[in-house]
């Protein structure tokens, strides 16, 4: 198994803090970040000790900034500087130096000049048994890329140098490493950092001085760079190196536990690691909600209006199943329990989801391969065992094996199931989204794609009133799991509000799919369904953009049925309910021609018209 180290500057902390988190998320190695031992109270030599007892080999101590092509007598000091540091490394107990590539303005632009002040340096390093790595920073005064980087150190020709690769300085500028594998020797790849990064267009320092993610979590080709590296022969350690403000403001533990599942959702990548596959999805089999008795009948009432009803009850806790055709709710009021400890947290919410999978033990495998937490409930005689994970946020997500392979449904095994099988009513859950803290996010997303296998759509910006709210769907299933993820950094947005103000991170929004969403409205007007009024002057709108005739503009003002249309021609239909308490609000639509989003150009209407009304059910908690 390959060495697995992370760069303390990942994580949040006091050195001792970061030290900590990263052997519980069982890392193998780190590198010591210079900033972390200055602000250290006590020696290097206790660092170094502090890492031991933890089971850590310290890999790299890093960075050595700005050293060669300076002119005298700045080159002198720089080498006085060097046998400092080289002190400092035997004290903490490695061999290993990342010196990075010059940015002063007065290096000299000669590569000879660089490879001489190099070789001296790693002579010095040498004669104490230590080896220096040279990295190409991407904003580099003259050395800029690994290929430039690589001549120096071939010039300078010393046994104790080597060349270091980093992924993010590498692909952040387009570059690629074709003619590594034949170029350099693989016992000249000293060393090897990796981290991911979103696709923007600013400059490379501030990109990268804030905006790195672990693998998985962005847009850059960390896997087909990480091949490339092996193809080359390096044996070395799999290091992470993050600069991100976000994780450096995060839980230490919970950042360290994302960057050892990117190594191994990495490897998965490169064929060097083995995992249970990644599952076939079919669907959500049902929303579980966290109640007392009190909010159960409320919540019940409310469900009703919108056409489920009853269907069964738990043969041993005080669980209830309510349904409309596919669609599947679980109202838990069982004392003692995960839902229990949810409610008493947050009031009524949703503290689970299941997911249809053809294999459920083998997903239980590979999210303990991942470091994902599991769970289990409670299982009364003859009743199913359910596998379950947690999400990031605590959310539970049940693993169900789906009933196409020939499973027996779960509900005919725990519930006494009561009355005739569920009528036409409503297709399913067409969605659910979260809405999260803007530090949450990215530990969603390496969450869904490592563990299910889910796929990012666009990233949306929606305007709120008192607010930008960031949105990013993960699907999955041939579209039969879409999972948005909202985040704000308002606190007086919808979604900051329902993360600051109320209930914490978690599900705020569930959508159901109707087979004709237009006779479902009728229906839940009828019964009393605290549906959302849209404004008159969005249909003025909706007529001009998209060309529809009077009366179909009438039928939708009439219903408040907002409407969007993909360039393929597809279409959506929907309608949306007053907030329940505060905690989340309902959706009812309707997908046409294959349409594939999620409407989100009238998230600004809903966002808008939602602050005009006021919650259904009794007072948030």
């Amino acid at each position: 198994m390959r060495e697995r180290s992370i760069a303390t500057v990942c994580l949040s902390g006091t050195l001792p803090d970061k030290l900590e988190a990263a052997a519980a998320a069982d890392f193998e190695a780190v590198e010591i970040f210079e900033n972390d031992l200055l602000t250290f109270d006590g020696s290097a030599a206790e660092a170094g000790r502090m890492a031991a007892d933890l089971g850590l080999r310290i890999a790299i101590f890093q960075p050595f900034r700005d050293f060669e092509s300076m002119p005298e007598p700045q080159r002198s000091r720089n080498l006085d500087r060097a046998e400092r540091k080289f002190d400092t490394m035997q004290q903490l107990g490695t061999d290993l130096l990342l010196v990075c590539s010059n940015v002063q303005a007065a290096a000299l632009p000669e590569a000879g000049r660089a490879a001489a002040d190099l070789h001296e340096m790693a002579e010095r390093a040498a004669k104490r048994g230590l080896k220096l790595g040279y990295e190409a920073l991407a904003w580099g005064r003259h050395v800029n890329r690994w290929r430039q980087a690589w001549a120096i150190v071939k010039q300078a020709d010393h046994p104790a140098l080597g060349l270091i690769l980093d992924s993010f300085h590498t692909l952040c500028l387009g570059d690629d490493l074709e003619g590594l594998a034949g170029e350099v020797p693989e016992e000249k790849i000293f060393f090897l950092q990796l981290a991911d990064a979103p696709k923007l267009t600013m400059d490379a320092l501030s990109w990268s001085r804030h905006f790195r993610l672990f693998p998985g979590q962005g847009e850059l080709p960390c896997a087909d760079f990480l091949k490339e590296v092996l193809a080359a022969g390096y044996a070395g350690p799999l290091s992470l190196e993050i600069f991100n403000d976000e994780f450096r403001a995060a839980p230490s533990r919970r950042i360290a536990r994302d960057g050892l599942r990117s190594l191994v959702w990495l490897e998965e990548q490169v064929g060097t690691r083995q995992m249970p596959p990644l599952p076939k999805l079919s669907g959500i089999e049902f929303i579980e909600f966290a109640v007392d008795h009190a909010a159960r009948e409320e919540l019940g009432g409310f469900l009703g209006t919108l056409g489920f009803s009853r269907a069964g009850t738990h043969r041993s806790k005080d669980v209830e199943l309510w349904r409309s055709g596919g669609a599947n709710l679980v109202l838990n009021a069982e004392p003692d329990s995960a839902a229990s400890e949810r409610f008493e947290q947050f009031g009524p919410c949703v503290c689970a989801m299941a997911l249809r999978v053809d294999d459920p033990p083998a997903l239980a495998q590979r999210a303990a391969a991942l470091s994902v937490p599991t769970w289990n409930e409670r299982v009364g005689e003859g009743e199913r065992h359910i596998p379950a994970v947690r999400a990031p946020d605590g959310t539970l997500i049940y693993l169900v094996e789906d009933s196409a392979t020939g499973a027996r449904p779960i509900w005919e095994d725990d519930f006494r199931l009561e009355g005739a099988a569920p009528g036409p009513g409503l297709l399913g859950v067409d969605h659910v989204a979260q809405a999260l803290t803007p530090g949450m996010l990215d530990s969603f997303v390496l969450f869904y794609r490592a563990l299910l296998g889910l796929e990012p759509d666009a990233l949306w910006e929606l305007p709120d009133p008192y607010g930008l709210v960031r949105s990013r769907a993960f699907t999955g299933g041939n579209g039969s799991v879409r999972l948005p993820l909202n985040v704000s950094e308002s606190g007086r947005t919808g979604t900051g509000r329902f993360v600051s103000a109320f209930a914490g991170a978690g599900v705020h929004h569930i959508a159901f799919a109707a087979r004709d969403v237009a006779a479902s409205v009728d229906a839940a007007a009828a019964a009393g369904a605290p549906l959302l009024d849209i404004p008159a002057n969005y249909y003025e709108d909706l007529a001009a953009r998209f060309g529809l005739d009077e009366a179909e503009l009438d039928a939708m003002a009439k219903r408040h049925l907002l409407y969007d249309r993909d360039p393929t021609g597809g279409s959506f239909l929907h309608a949306y309910t007053h907030a329940f308490r505060d905690r989340f609000f309902l959706e009812l639509l309707e997908r046409r021609d294959a349409y594939a989003g999620f409407g989100a150009a009238n998230a600004p209407v809903r966002m808008a018209a939602q602050r005009h009304q006021a919650p259904t059910g009794g007072a948030a908690l």
